[in-house]
């Protein structure tokens, strides 16, 4: 299979951006990416950003899949979180047996998804044994195959531990036929990510199906993308996601100033100065946000390809940029969102959906006040 070209990634979620807005009412309303968006990732490359290029996939630039999903971001907040979900999800591959690999990427869909970490595995002949439920699976609608993280027993129940005595955790990766997925998702925000529950009944994983996810000591393959780790990836992902989503709703916000007379006694929106400095102190912190948000991704990803290490102190900085630039991607949000007044209540204008998707995020763990005092705590040690 031809590699995807991560040069072009960008522009082409920008060209298919038409479609997914005409779709982004079917898709709230649904809760499900439609066929016709699902096809038009799929047809342009866009799940494959971060999939291996020995596999086929782009293996894109950390800054090339955060513009992509930006991008999409625009048109509908949804559709960038199950891309971003299921294109973190497939970087497991570069630690995969490769005919496991090429099997789950490589025939059909090839979309992986998967939900929070949970519950047990037991070691039998020749793979796992595993009964369990899962939730939090984004994108599970659109996979072909389902993923989870599971602690792994010994055949006689014992917990198996590593080399310094922590529970041994394995991704555990299975056709999505195996299992069944509850309808659970009835959220505020992000309404069409079909981010439900997924169970399996005593099902039989095979070893090549599971892989250690994160660890630099199981990776086949050698690039710098999968040294950053999936969590990284998805604080970047999904940042550069709320950045999209604050971009088209104080767009909107504008577009209506330059139009809007609040009544007939009063002037347009555009002429009254509180709403003239009120856009240019947002359009600032709104460029402000990205700019340090890039930066600190470009930072990392040029340390990395240098000396090939993703270390704490890369790992805090991401963490510090992607919580702050989801925050004040939620003030952006909201700026816009009373800016526009009544108009920002009806369904039919482009504000309260944008409002709910961007709050939506804020309490995703990517956006965890507890992540400052993480880097507070570490900037005190001297680190």
């Amino acid at each position: 299979m031809n590699a995807t070209d991560a040069a072009g990634l960008v522009e082409r979620a920008r060209a298919i951006v038409p479609i997914i807005a005409r779709e982004a009412d079917e898709i709230e309303r649904t809760r499900r990416l439609t066929p016709v968006v699902v096809n038009a990732l799929i047809d342009n490359g866009l799940y494959r950003a971060l999939l291996p290029q020995s596999l086929g996939g782009a293996e894109a630039p950390i800054d090339i899949f955060m513009q992509m999903l930006e991008e999409i971001a625009k048109a509908d907040a949804s559709t960038a979180w199950c891309l971003g979900q299921c294109s973190v999800c497939a970087m497991i591959a570069a630690s995969l047996d490769r005919d496991a690999a090429q099997e789950i990427f490589n025939e059909g869909r090839g979309i992986l998804a998967w939900g929070a970490i949970a519950h047990e595995a037991r070691a039998v002949a020749g793979g796992y044994r595993v009964t369990a439920r899962w939730d939090f699976a984004s994108g599970s609608r659109q996979a072909s195959w389902l993923g989870a993280h599971v602690r792994i027993l010994s055949a006689d129940g014992a917990p198996r531990k590593n080399a310094d005595g922590s529970p041994e955790v394995r991704t555990i990766l299975f056709p999505a036929a195996s299992a069944t997925l509850h309808d659970v998702w009835q959220a505020i925000g992000l309404a069409g990510t079909g981010t439900d529950s997924y169970e399996v009944n005593d099902l039989f994983v095979p070893e090549r199906f599971t892989a250690f996810r994160d660890v630099p000591s199981g990776l086949r393959e050698t690039g710098p993308l999968y040294r950053i780790g999936t969590g990284a990836a998805f604080s970047l992902g999904f940042a550069a996601a709320s950045l999209g989503l604050a971009r088209a709703t104080l767009d909107a916000a504008i577009a209506l100033a330059r139009e809007k007379r609040p009544s007939l006694a009063a002037g347009a929106m555009r002429d009254n100065g509180a709403v003239q400095g009120l856009i240019g102190r947002t359009e600032g912190d709104l460029r402000a946000a990205r700019a340090y948000l890039y930066a600190t991704a470009t930072a990392m990803w040029c340390d990395l390809c240098a000396t090939g290490e993703f270390g704490a102190a890369h790992r805090s900085a991401v963490r510090l940029a992607a919580t702050w630039t989801i925050h004040q991607s939620t003030k952006v949000v909201d700026t816009a969102y009373h800016m526009a007044g009544a108009t920002a209540v009806f369904r039919s204008n482009p504000f309260e959906r944008r409002f709910r998707d961007m709050h939506a995020i804020a309490q995703q763990i990517q956006a965890r006040d507890t992540h400052y005092e993480d880097v507070g705590k570490a900037i005190l040690a001297g680190g």
